[in-house]
């Protein structure tokens, strides 16, 4: 392929995904990271594969950085769907023997 139908193919899967993510939902967030996850996941290991097969200097230079993105974006993506599942598990109760505001702590 010419860089010019890459550029276009990347170009049009931006586009097209942040339209689907921007109309999803809250309560639908939640399953669709955890099932991103999953992908990146596979992604991660396509790339270790691809960097350990390397031989070009260029090539595992671009083979190592899609690691390193590859394992931000799957570590980022389980610290958010993290945080959204303690938003949605509600408040922990109190410890016995804490002080609050309330207590004049």
């Amino acid at each position: 392929m010419d860089p010019i139908t890459l550029l276009t193919v990347v170009v049009l899967a931006v586009f097209v995904g942040f339209e689907v993510v921007s109309k999803v939902t809250s309560k639908l967030h939640t399953p669709l990271m955890s099932g991103a996850n999953a992908i990146h996941g596979i992604i991660l290991v396509g790339a270790i594969i691809v960097a350990g097969q390397a031989t070009d200097p260029w090539l595992l230079t671009v083979a190592l950085t899609a690691v390193v993105l590859a394992t931000v974006n799957l570590v980022g993506g389980f610290v958010v769907t993290d945080r959204m599942l303690e938003m949605f598990s509600g408040r922990k109760p109190a410890r016995r023997g804490a002080r609050t505001r309330e207590d004049g702590a």
